[in-house]
């Protein structure tokens, strides 16, 4: 459904040279991103700010030239079928609209069917799965600008997907939301991607979204791909552990060790403390743990996916 071969986009800006000079630099905004994601898939896309991620959005839907390699999105060349492309593509910005903004929420979807030329019968089937999957019906004849940031966004989403797009390009969607509209927002996407009929790419700083939302996760950093994979083997690949945390009824014994764990904290006078599980199963730590000492309460804690991307990040050399 995507695919990019050695992608890159360069940038020619002016910087200060001197009192009264400027000298023109070029930057390499993506450096050869090469990708290949096949109908159905739901690809989480994520970067530090300046990784090249948007920029890769912009060139997927051809809003943007390249400055060398290939790339196909929906076996149509982005730039040169920029046109064609968009009837194939829907696109949801968190910090832009596509709705008319002094209209009613259903006139926007009114107009955008004639724009695509949908047919009625179509157009009315997906507004209705549309409205029931994201609670739609409130504020449908609401004014956009009257909306609140979680309805709109709703709104974007239904707007995006009523001319049934094969990939559907999202960046950001849950920015500034609640948590309510977040879940709401999550839900339905979750929902999308399960039937299989649409190709999802989610660029998003929340990895929340990245975890509730993507199997596969694509990590790009100074414009290269740095990780290509399941966020389990990013995990594995960056050392991340989970925890075991424990509520102790007597203090823990001095020079206690647990095979296969290390003890990374202390607290509540040696009355709590947690392990990182290093080569244990977390049965087999608790098992340990119990043989030892007696446990009021105890808790197994995934491992934060921040803390590993965050990891990842430091791990990269900029060029």
């Amino acid at each position: 459904m995507i695919r990019t071969n050695e992608l890159r986009k360069d940038f020619t800006v002016r910087v200060k040279s001197g009192r009264f000079r400027r000298e023109k630099r070029v930057v390499e905004a993506v450096a050869g991103v090469t990708l290949s994601i096949e109908p159905g898939e739901m690809v989480g896309y994520i970067g530090p700010n300046g990784a090249g991620k948007s920029t890769t959005l912009k060139m997927l839907t051809g809003v943007l030239t390249p400055s060398g390699g290939d790339v196909e999105v929906c076996g149509l060349r982005p730039v040169p079928q920029r046109t064609k492309l968009a009837l194939n593509i829907g696109v949801v910005f968190g910090q832009r609209s596509q709705l008319w903004w002094d209209l009613p929420l259903h006139e926007s979807f009114a107009l955008l069917r004639h724009i695509y030329r949908v047919p009625a019968a179509e157009h009315a089937a997906r507004l209705r799965r549309c409205r029931d999957l994201l609670d739609l019906d409130d504020f449908l004849d609401i004014p956009v600008r009257q909306l609140s940031l979680g309805q709109r966004m709703r709104g974007e989403l239904t707007a995006a997907l009523l001319h049934g797009p094969r990939v559907l390009f999202l960046d950001e969607p849950t920015i500034g939301l609640d948590v309510v509209s977040k879940q709401a927002v999550r839900s339905f996407l979750a929902e999308l991607g399960a039937t299989g009929d649409v190709t999802l790419v989610l660029t998003t700083h929340d990895l929340a979204d990245i975890e509730r939302l993507c199997e596969r996760l694509v990590v790009i950093d100074h414009g290269r791909v740095v990780h290509d994979g399941t966020i389990d083997a990013l995990h594995t690949r960056y050392g991340s552990r989970r925890s075991l945390v424990a509520d102790l009824a007597d203090p823990l014994p001095d020079g206690f060790v647990l095979p296969g764990a290390t003890l990374v904290g202390v607290e509540a006078d040696r009355h709590r403390v947690t392990f990182a599980l290093d080569g244990v199963t977390a049965g087999v730590a608790v098992a340990g743990l119990v043989a030892a000492v007696s446990i009021r309460d105890l808790s197994v804690v995934e491992p934060d996916i921040e803390d590993v991307v965050a990891r990842l990040y430091a791990s990269t050399d900029a060029p």
